[in-house]
């Protein structure tokens, strides 16, 4: 009996010590992801810096934000040199990062990306970079709410994981990015589910071809591959009511969608063949008098780790996204490797473009159209016309007694009297001289002052030429010599 007690209490010992083994190995793992733990803690220094460096991290465990900033300030002030700058720099963003609110986030934000800047090949600046990505991932909303919160946290793990390939938080990182995709095309599947049901078939395409393209390991991605076949069947089933299209026409431009629903449901049975969906695609290829592909055996191991991978929704988890701020990513996939470049988004105009091509296709008895051949130029006598351009003159060195600029005129051989435009030559008539312009006459308020007569010269050559007396009796009386003293009294 006591040899029972013994093993009993044995195995018992054992399975406790094996408990304890494997929560020590879960909590070493959660250990290497958490970004907020100090990596310098076990260090033994009691160096200033190194005492700073503790007493703000201390600070930080214990909620104290302003004491740990204070202190990380003062070390970086003090020692600057320190061999803990690069870490209590990265502290001083996570300060804020802890703090949380929105001012703190931008503030932990410009942080991280100083440290980057400061630091490049830093391994922290790897973790800087995730903490950035952390910031939006921690803001997002529902996928049916604000995105933009997604589209940067994308961003940045995008970033973080081309940039730092070798990283340990590379796993993180892509994991990370599987949930933030999967918001992204819940939104955008969401809206091309509604055109769908208001048979707005172009919009419904536009939008799921970009979700199928875009997010592959997206969890309902086989729901989207039917719909888009579903939208192509919806196309030509509408060509029956359009009044006055031609019956031949109609028959092939429907044969061509049915072409393209083929494709689509063929497309859900040898990618996600594992998926819940398969089988309404094997049904309405099965409808259509269609063969079913067979999935190869790659796509079916494929398919099958991803469905495992992902988690379904149980009813705490939808009780709990009702009262929840974030969205719910239960369902993303955890294996796979996340789409880091994103292809060229499918507008609803582009689907428009190929429907338009498709009829014309179908309007010339199923014969793809030859490309319109260009316009022939005009001649250079020929009136110009507005479906082809005229034809420039020959250009050429102007020849001797030319224009000079560099221009030959040309002229026709023969001139046609019915032409349009006269030819251009050189004009050989004799051009008139210019006449010489009338002089203007005299106008009527100018004051013409008769010529002088010249004086009289003396015939003798010695004699010296007199000049003659000033006639002052024209002169205003003002300019004459005023008499003075007794001279006034003197009339003569």
């Amino acid at each position: 009996m006591s040899r029972i007690l013994n093993k009993i209490a044995f195995m018992t010992l054992m399975g406790l010590l094996l408990s304890c083994l494997v929560a020590n190995a879960a909590s070493k793992k959660k250990k290497d992801f958490n970004l907020a733990a100090n990596p310098l803690a076990d260090v033994a220094s009691k160096q200033p810096d190194k005492e700073l460096f503790d007493k703000a991290m201390l600070a930080l465990k214990k909620g104290r934000f302003d004491v740990a900033r204070l202190s990380l300030q003062t070390m970086l002030n003090t020692y600057p040199e320190s061999e803990y700058r690069m870490r209590a720099k990265l502290a001083v963003g996570d300060t804020w990062y802890k703090e949380g609110g929105t001012a703190a986030l931008t503030q932990a934000e410009a942080e991280y990306e100083d440290f980057i800047t400061f630091f490049p090949d830093a391994p922290e600046a790897a973790e800087a970079k995730m903490k950035v990505a952390d910031i939006y991932y921690s803001q997002m909303e529902k996928p049916d709410r604000d995105f933009t919160n997604s589209q940067q946290a994308e961003r940045s793990y995008r970033e973080m994981i081309n940039m730092y390939p070798d990283s340990s938080l590379l796993p993180r990182a892509k994991q990370k990015l599987r949930d933030v995709q999967e918001v992204l095309a819940e939104r955008e599947a969401t809206i091309g589910f509604y055109y769908t049901s208001r048979e707005n078939f172009v919009a419904s395409i536009a939008r799921l071809q970009t979700v199928a393209d875009t997010f592959p390991l997206y969890s309902k991605s086989d729901l989207v591959w039917i719909s888009i076949g579903d939208a192509y069947a919806g196309q030509a089933r509408n060509l029956q009511l359009i009044p006055g299209l031609a019956a031949a026409i109609k028959e092939r431009l429907a044969a061509m969608y049915q072409e393209k629903a083929v494709a689509a449901y063929a497309r859900v049975i040898t990618r996600y063949p594992m998926s819940p969906h398969v089988e309404d695609a094997r049904d309405r290829l099965v409808t259509m008098n269609r063969s079913v592909p067979e999935p190869s055996q790659t796509a079916i191991a494929e398919n099958d780790a991803e469905v495992r991978s992902q988690q379904p929704l149980r009813f705490t988890d939808k009780f709990l996204d009702i009262i929840k701020r974030g969205p719910m990513v239960v369902e993303a996939a955890h294996i796979g490797e996340p789409s880091l470049t994103d292809p060229r988004r499918t507008l609803a105009p582009d689907i428009t473009k190929e429907n338009v091509n498709m009829y014309n296709v179908a309007a010339n008895n199923g014969k793809p159209l030859e490309p319109a051949a260009a316009p022939a130029a005009t001649g250079v006598n020929e009136p110009p016309r507005s479906d082809r351009p005229s034809e420039a003159a020959p250009m050429g060195l102007a020849p001797v007694g030319g224009t000079g600029i560099g221009v030959q005129v040309v002229s026709a051989p023969q001139t046609d009297p019915n032409a349009v435009v006269k030819p251009v030559g050189p004009n050989t008539a004799a051009v008139p001289q210019a006449e010489k312009p009338t002089e203007a006459p005299i106008q009527a308020n100018e004051i013409t002052t008769p010529p002088k007569p010249e004086p009289v010269q003396a015939t003798n050559a010695n004699a010296k030429t007199k000049k003659p007396k000033t006639d002052l009796s024209e002169e205003s009386s003002s300019k004459k010599k005023k008499k003075t003293g007794l001279g006034k009294l003197n009339p003569f």
